[in-house]
């Protein structure tokens, strides 16, 4: 209920409406994939499918064939046609966290699927339509990146058509009692224990703590 919450949910109603590429940036914890899904469960693809890829959670050589798909035989081991995961996302949204880490070379290709809704799978001859709605993340300066060169500039431009900024929980401490008693409640049902309450004392000390991790930290 904090007023920076307040504006980012402001900003997510009207992001929904729209079909345009959004770009979530804020720091690890923030809860950047929480403002992807609910994007899409407020838009009017809520009956598609919400597709996630942590781009760095892909080894390079293998990001191309997940995005993208691959035919058989286009690589070694390559035993049988695949889809990828912007089929896979046909009508729906496609969320790409940890944008930031993807290689330069991929990029221009995830540049012209933004572009023109088609892509190539690895090894074909045919381009394939997706009608996905992409939704980027990362917790680096995308513009210090694009000034470094790791970035694409043409690619930047078109992923923060929107572009939306978590805020950390530092800077919503009044938020962190309602957080901490949800969380704590939730812990307590997880674990077949009586839900207990919070003291002040308790509360003082997390309102005055910084939180590096922040909700992450605060909910484990």
């Amino acid at each position: 209920t904090s007023s920076p919450m307040r504006r980012l949910f402001a900003m997510m109603e009207r992001a929904a409406r729209s079909d345009a590429t959004v770009l979530i940036l804020g720091e690890n914890g923030t809860g950047k994939e929480l403002v992807a899904s609910g994007l899409h469960r407020r838009s009017r693809r809520r009956a598609g499918s919400f597709v996630v890829q942590n781009c760095a959670a892909i080894p390079a050589n293998l990001m191309e064939s997940e995005l993208f798909g691959h035919k058989r035989g286009a690589f070694s081991g390559a035993h049988k046609d695949r889809e990828g995961l912007f089929t896979s996302a046909d009508g729906g949204t496609f969320f790409l966290d940890e944008i930031g880490e993807m290689e330069v070379s991929l990029q221009s290709k995830l540049l012209r699927v933004l572009q023109e809704g088609t892509f190539l799978p690895v090894g074909a001859s045919q381009r394939v339509i997706s009608d996905a709605r992409v939704v980027c993340a990362t917790n680096r300066d995308v513009r210090e990146m694009v000034r470094e060169g790791s970035f694409r500039q043409d690619l930047y431009y078109r992923v923060a058509v929107i572009t939306l900024q978590v805020p950390a929980l530092r800077e919503r401490p009044s938020d962190i009692p309602t957080l901490a008693r949800h969380f704590a409640s939730k812990a307590a049902w997880r674990h077949g224990l009586e839900a207990r309450s919070l003291s002040d004392g308790c509360v003082d000390a997390f309102k005055a703590h910084t939180w590096p991790g922040n909700v992450r930290e605060l909910e484990n």
